[in-house]
């Protein structure tokens, strides 16, 4: 992993110019949901510009550092659809090395809705549903998945969500996960993930730079960290 101190100037330079200003690192994925309209309107029109501003290799950089880095420029991909980058993120996604950056990555493979990219996910439902004591990003690839169905018109996630698929055995697998309705649904106001709930409206419309979900939507959360690290 690359760290953004001098010993990096490149990756520190790249941070300076596009994943800090005006703390935008901060405010991606839930808070992005809980902004006011017009304030939503103003952050994702200053990111699709920082995103259309960046050299289009430069992403690989960042996507080398921290949790920070990475989120950011999976947000900046997604934002004008940099598809070479599918499946170096698909491969990240489902490696899982760096903790709170996967869910990013889900939203870039729904913000490109193709086939290739709603693999992904179901690849990774289908290796990490069958850890139940695993709490990772299954709820985001399965809102990940759910989104790429409906743009798709597939039914990737069928298969999961039977009722003795694998979704329902790792939401009943320890440990105990808190129910916050069927999958593709969130609480009134959205969740922490960023999917808006029932009655806080969509994000996509503000969006000047496509179609782009805040978050795919998370049906169930774990109610305590699972032993070992989680990714």
């Amino acid at each position: 992993m690359r760290h953004a101190d001098e010993d990096d100037p490149e990756l520190l330079a790249l941070v300076h110019r596009y994943v800090t200003p005006d703390r935008r690192h901060l405010r991606l994925g839930g808070r992005l949901m809980r902004m006011t309209r017009p304030e939503r309107t103003t952050f994702a029109r200053e990111l699709g510009e920082a995103a259309r501003d960046i050299r289009p290799r430069e992403p690989a950089i960042p996507l080398e550092g921290s949790r920070r880095e990475r989120r950011t420029a999976a947000w900046l991909i997604a934002a004008v659809r940099r598809t070479g980058f599918r499946e170096r993120l698909g491969d990240m996604l489902l490696a899982g090395e760096v903790r709170l950056a996967g869910s990013a990555y889900c939203v870039t493979l729904a913000t490109f809705a193709t086939p290739a990219d709603a693999d992904l996910p179901a690849a990774y439902l289908d290796r990490y549903l069958r850890r139940p004591d695993l709490s990772y990003y299954q709820t985001a690839a399965m809102g990940a998945l759910l989104h790429l169905d409906a743009e798709l018109r597939s039914d990737r996630a069928a298969r999961f969500l039977a009722p003795d698929g694998l979704w329902r055995q790792w939401i009943d697998g320890p440990p105990r996960k808190e129910h916050h309705g069927t999958p593709g649904t969130a609480p009134e106001g959205g969740c922490e993930c960023g999917h808006p709930g029932s009655g806080s409206g969509s994000a996509n419309g503000s969006l000047p730079f496509g179609h782009l979900p805040a978050q795919p939507s998370c049906s169930a959360r774990p109610t305590m960290t699972p032993s070992g690290p989680r990714r």
